[in-house]
């Protein structure tokens, strides 16, 4: 099988050092004092801005402002909630002034260009406000993973539009950068969850999620949104792999505006690997994923409640030679009047990465009717320098009309689009 079916594009997102945003700077303590004192470091740095003269401090928070204020949204409002999470270090001063506990929040702040190094692993879903598209057209939120500094992921976003012919336009993206708000920490099932909060009028490129739990310290990575339908209520869930620097967890994103976000961790023996993907709808009145247990193959898994995930059965293993050293889910099965579209890696000679694709059956996905034998794609001779080379990737792409819509990164450094005719996919796999 070759894929005349899909048409790469040409609308590549590269990443853009001039993105950033600033972040909480926490001075790393000396592994050797020559005058030791009981004074952490950042208690020498209040005291230092503190006991300048106030003319002097007013100039310097001044001259802070005309350097940084064109490139983010709020900065005196930033550096006071950084002062007010310092309470501890102003408790053994006595008076000072609101300039001097700003120009100390902007001590203890730092730039973070977060896509300075890669921007790719996207997916794609529907966008929750159609409102003024044209009629055969559909708007779509695209999730990308970020990475900049010390190798450390973020989750940043995109919109745009197919139109009904199926070319795509990607929105501008925004200048400025934006965290959230982090809201109040709640118990869940199974553990403690995070609710972060965006300004609704921050454009949805402006909003950037850092890791922000100590499961996700190094990175919050390769999120798998889907447009989940349950009862007619819609909602968008991902799974992502929340990374500490030792260990990793699988987690779970909720939304339903991509303002608010709830973060939970997830939990089972079917939850300790990576590449989870959440079905759209329950099936038989259970939520359903796609999983990797083994590092090997992929497997079926059901839960009641959408956080604990055990068990699992094994439904497609290794099996052509460009998959023979592993396979992995490229997202959310996809529900087509044939079945459950699955899109899959493979890993093959060199660890070279490919996607190919697999047709459930609807009523049972434990059954597959057809699997592609040879890639749908792979990386092409433009394709395959970056940081990692010879690797073409996905965490989930949507069906629009008699097509799928398929973002892909390209060698973990940026990413791109093809499109994916229906019809042609499923000839060429049945045969």
């Amino acid at each position: 099988m070759h894929a005349t079916f899909l048409h790469r594009q040409a609308l590549y997102l590269r990443p853009d050092p001039a993105r950033v945003i600033v972040r909480p700077f926490k001075p790393a303590t000396e592994p050797r004092d020559l005058n030791p004192t009981d004074k952490a470091r950042a208690n020498h740095i209040v005291e230092r801005v503190l006991a300048l003269e106030p003319e002097v401090a007013a100039s310097q928070l001044e001259d802070v402002l005309n350097n940084f204020e064109g490139r983010h949204r709020n900065l005196l409002e930033t550096f006071e909630l950084r002062a007010d999470e310092m309470e501890e270090a102003f408790a053994a001063h006595g008076g000072f002034s609101e300039t001097q506990r700003q120009l100390v929040g902007a001590y203890f702040m730092n730039e973070y260009s977060f896509e300075a190094s890669a921007l790719f692993n996207p997916s794609i879903v529907p966008h929750p406000d159609q409102s003024g598209t044209s009629t055969g057209s559909l708007r779509f939120v695209l999730s990308l993973r970020a990475v900049g500094e010390g190798h450390v992921s973020s989750l940043t976003f995109r919109a745009g539009t197919v139109g009904a012919d199926g070319s795509i336009a990607i929105d501008s993206t925004a200048r400025l950068a934006s965290s959230p708000r982090l809201g109040h920490s709640m118990p869940g099932p199974i553990g403690d969850e995070v609710e972060l909060v965006f300004r609704p009028d921050q454009d949805i490129s402006e909003r950037v999620i850092f890791p922000v739990t100590d499961s996700q310290s190094h990175g919050i990575e390769d999120a798998r949104f889907v447009q989940f339908t349950d009862g007619g209520r819609k909602t968008y869930y991902a799974t992502y792999t929340a990374y500490k620097g030792t260990a990793i967890r699988s987690e779970l994103i909720e939304t339903s505006d991509f303002l608010t976000f709830r973060m939970s961790p997830l939990q089972g023996a079917a939850a300790r690997n990576k590449g989870m993907a959440l079905f759209p709808r329950r099936i038989d009145g259970k939520y359903a994923m796609i999983a990797r247990q083994d590092n090997e193959n992929l497997y079926l898994v059901y839960s009641d409640d959408l956080y604990t995930w055990e068990g699992g059965l094994a439904i497609l293993k290794p099996q052509f030679p460009w998959e023979f050293v592993q396979i992995g889910n490229c997202g959310s099965p996809i529900e087509l009047d044939e079945g459950w579209l699955l899109l899959t890696h493979g890993v093959g000679p060199v660890r070279k990465y490919s996607i190919g694709a697999a047709l459930l059956d609807k009523r049972d996905p434990s059954k597959v009717l057809a699997r592609s034998s040879e890639p749908l794609l792979r990386p092409g001779p433009s394709e395959r320098e970056g940081y990692v080379p010879n690797v073409v990737y996905t965490c989930g792409a949507i069906k629009h009309n008699d097509q799928i819509i398929l973002p892909y990164a390209v060698s973990d450094t940026y990413s791109n689009f093809a499109t994916v005719n229906i019809s042609a996919l499923m000839q060429a796999m049945r045969a």
